[in-house]
């Protein structure tokens, strides 16, 4: 992942840790990142580790010690809060010397960069898994989103609506909200798009699916929602844009490999699924 992502460095070394280390590296994971910044005797008494087992851990990441392990977590932290409003001043300054020529080749740049990167450095093993939950038709799929990611949300559940059945978005009224996630079960799939300045309540859905025995896909950026910390699956995406928003345009391209994934793992049975939506609309007069 992107530099100064310390959830997925830790994630991606576990293979290499001893037994002690990844006990240390899951207690992080587990309430990341206040985790960090506790002390190095808080930490090995919860891992219930020694305290150079600690201080091994941080330097197998590449930390000279504890407290640069916590100074790169706190620039992490900076960048994860980073609201449009924050990032405003420094997007105007860069876009007050670019002509119209000149935006579309830095913009060219940025999306095509944030694509490649955030397609390459996604595992898949992590794909396969979102795409194996996705296409079990024994489970039933919920979508969330947030403010402005309820878009990506409906696009990924519009896609799945039209390839297998079982497929609903979370209600918006408090009422439907409550009765549908009082209903989770282990047969559940929720899925969640939540990205930096995020959203509380979506920390609380993926904690409650875990609960009832569900399983909880994570779209997020690289900074990691908190709610990655409850979830089967992660797929984070650069967000790089020329603007102080973040872009979605590289959570769109994962999603859309998912769904050619889908619509594989699907296979004839999604062709059947598309062929009776279509016969369906064509009878009440929609094509």
């Amino acid at each position: 992942m992107a530099p100064g992502t310390l959830a997925d460095d830790i994630r991606q070394k576990l293979g290499i840790l001893s037994p002690a280390e990844r006990k240390v590296a899951r207690v992080l994971l587990a309430a990341y990142p206040s985790s960090g910044f506790e002390t190095i005797a808080t930490l090995a008494e919860r891992a219930a580790v020694s305290a150079p087992t600690v201080l091994r851990f941080v330097n197998r990441l590449g930390y000279s010690g504890f407290p640069d392990f916590q100074a790169a977590l706190r620039a992490e932290l900076n960048d994860r809060n980073a609201s449009p409003l924050s990032l405003y001043a420094a997007a105007e300054d860069a876009d007050a010397a670019d002509s119209a020529a000149g935006l579309m080749a830095r913009s060219s740049t940025l999306f095509t960069t944030a694509v490649a990167q955030t397609l390459a450095e996604t595992p898949a093993h992590d794909l396969e898994h979102a795409i194996a939950l996705l296409s079990d038709r024994k489970r039933r799929i919920t979508l969330v989103g947030g403010r402005f990611t309820h878009l990506l949300a409906q696009y990924l559940g519009l896609h799945l609506m039209q390839l297998r059945d079982d497929v609903r978005f979370l209600p918006e009224r408090d009422v439907e909200r409550t009765a549908a996630l009082s209903a989770l079960t282990r047969r559940d799939v929720l899925v969640i798009f939540d990205y930096r300045r995020y959203e509380h309540d979506k920390l609380a859905f993926a904690q409650l699916t875990r609960e009832r025995g569900g399983k909880v896909v994570v779209f997020t950026d690289t900074w990691l929602s908190p709610a990655a910390s409850h979830a089967e699956v992660v797929l984070p995406s650069h967000v790089d844009a020329p603007s102080p928003y973040d872009s979605l345009v590289p959570t769109l391209a994962v999603i859309e490999t998912v769904v050619a994934g889908l619509i594989t793992a699907l296979g004839s049975e999604a062709h059947d699924h598309m062929k009776h939506n279509e016969d369906t609309a064509r009878r009440i007069g929609l094509v």
